[in-house]
């Protein structure tokens, strides 16, 4: 028996896909979480042999649970509406097993947990294509600087922050609008999250 533990933020789809899995002979869904935190707490107390999570959950993302439980041996695979390179780049780091959106057919998911469990990945054809298609264009700095920008700090508090002087910020901030190809700041942020590329 396949021990299935699912976190979704909401509760209908929650509720669907355990309905779902549990129809199939060979699985059982040992659990069922609303938030990353919850999904911790659920793998450390029933040991599942899959996690099924959406990315985008209150208090921890998915993508923040799979890479706190790499070392646990239970298999993970990321359900989402989420084609973005960013997420799947993070999610290949945190070594999921699988990758794949919300609009899939229901039966694919039984297939592909069968799939993961004799030790092969799946991921989403849509996925390799922007993967493989598009790399973060910022350097390390140029992340920070977005980051700092997206918390809201003005140009002299991230000067501050990251030791730098004022001009050199602006240097950057302008870099930045450039390789993002945007006008201003709020344009920058806005490509930036639509990519997946936040941390």
């Amino acid at each position: 028996m396949i021990r299935i533990m699912i976190a979704e933020d909401q509760r209908l789809l929650l509720g669907a896909l355990a309905s779902l899995l549990d129809l199939e002979e060979d699985m059982e869904v040992v659990g069922k979480a609303r938030n990353g935190e919850e999904a911790i707490a659920l793998v450390k107390e029933h040991n599942p042999d899959i996690c099924i999570m959406d990315i985008e959950m209150p208090i921890m993302s998915g993508l923040d649970v799979a890479e706190q439980i790499m070392d646990h041996p239970c298999k993970v695979i990321i359900l989402t509406t989420f084609a973005r390179a960013g997420y799947f780049e993070r999610a290949r780091k945190a070594n999921v097993n699988g990758y794949l959106l919300k609009d899939s057919p229901s039966e694919d998911l039984a297939s592909s947990i069968r799939t993961i469990m004799d030790g092969r990945r799946i991921y989403a054809p849509e996925l390799v294509d922007i993967a493989y298609g598009e790399e973060n264009p910022l350097t390390d700095r140029e992340k920070q600087v977005i980051e700092l920008i997206a918390d809201g700090k003005n140009t002299k508090e991230i000067a501050d922050e990251l030791y730098i002087t004022t001009g050199t910020v602006r240097n950057y901030i302008s870099v930045i609008l450039d390789k993002l190809d945007v006008s201003n700041r709020i344009e920058a942020i806005s490509r930036f999250k639509e990519k997946g590329w936040f941390k």
